[in-house]
């Protein structure tokens, strides 16, 4: 870390608007602990997962924030190592959803590389993300987690098709079908259940919400149509890397899961049912 670096640190962790900053985390926390006392309550069994994902993600961010300054200032060249491990954490995160399923690590990397990865690219050419660490790096993390999240709601979706329509596959297989035609109905099942979430989101804007990014630049003084835009193509980047993502993994993914012999691989499925 430079001196200079440093003091901009220790400027920005020392200012009161730190102290305010948890303030509003202890009040949100709050909240939060009602909603788990209603899965406990209710016995709904994941109020572990809740707090250890909260804190684990306090932690994060607040690295994170107290880090950006080293980012900013470094070249423009190390945006690509940065995004990079993102795509690889965002892949072990969202594998978890599918551990099942045979190299679905290996898969998640190629999948969220390919489908973040080419969107931050094109976009980057057209000129929607500028060539500097600020914008390669916020915009291409909001790219990659969205494409993590489409990933995770589809591993989950697909291991709970395979497990629900096992005897459907079989059946189809047993009369002659090849297994990507036995399997491609709850290939397109899981694709189109986890975009639903962002085509939601697109469905309600201006309408429902005023998106944060959006919002932002209004409120720095942005021209309101322009950010209007520049919000919608930020829609449509997300939309794009989450689609390329889970088509391209449950297309991988799907071939996976039966045997050479063109079967339901038992050890897949047995797996899945544990």
């Amino acid at each position: 870390m430079t001196d200079a670096a440093l003091e901009t640190f220790l400027e920005y962790a020392t200012e009161s608007v730190v102290v305010t900053g948890f303030v509003q985390i202890a009040i949100a926390a709050v909240l939060t602990v009602l909603v788990l006392g209603v899965v406990y309550l209710r016995q709904l069994g994941f109020e572990r997962e809740v707090v250890t994902t909260a804190v684990r993600g306090l932690i994060q961010v607040v690295a994170a924030g107290a880090v950006i300054d080293i980012l900013l200032a470094a070249h423009v060249a190390w945006a690509g190592v940065v995004l990079a491990f993102m795509i690889v954490v965002a892949a072990w995160i969202s594998y978890k959803r599918g551990t099942a399923l045979p190299g679905v690590f290996r898969t998640s990397i190629v999948s969220i590389g390919f489908g973040a990865g080419l969107t931050i690219v094109a976009m980057t050419f057209a000129g929607a993300i500028e060539t500097t660490m600020r914008d390669l790096v916020v915009i291409g993390s909001m790219i990659i987690a969205n494409a993590m999240q489409t990933n995770s709601l589809a591993l989950d979706r697909f291991t709970g098709e395979i497990a629900s329509n096992r005897n459907e596959i079989e059946a189809l297989l047993s009369v002659g079908a090849s297994p990507d035609e036995a399997i491609t109905e709850y290939v397109s099942t899981s694709v189109y259940a986890a975009l639903i979430p962002t085509l939601d989101a697109i469905k309600s804007l201006g309408i429902v919400k005023i998106p944060g990014l959006m919002a932002g630049m209004i409120i720095a003084g942005a021209n309101p149509i322009y950010a209007a835009q520049y919000q919608f193509v930020i829609m449509l980047m997300i939309f794009a890397a989450g689609g390329l993502t889970v088509v391209a993994n449950t297309l991988l993914l799907s071939r996976r899961v039966f045997t050479d012999a063109k079967q339901l691989d038992e050890t897949v499925i047995e797996a899945i049912d544990a």
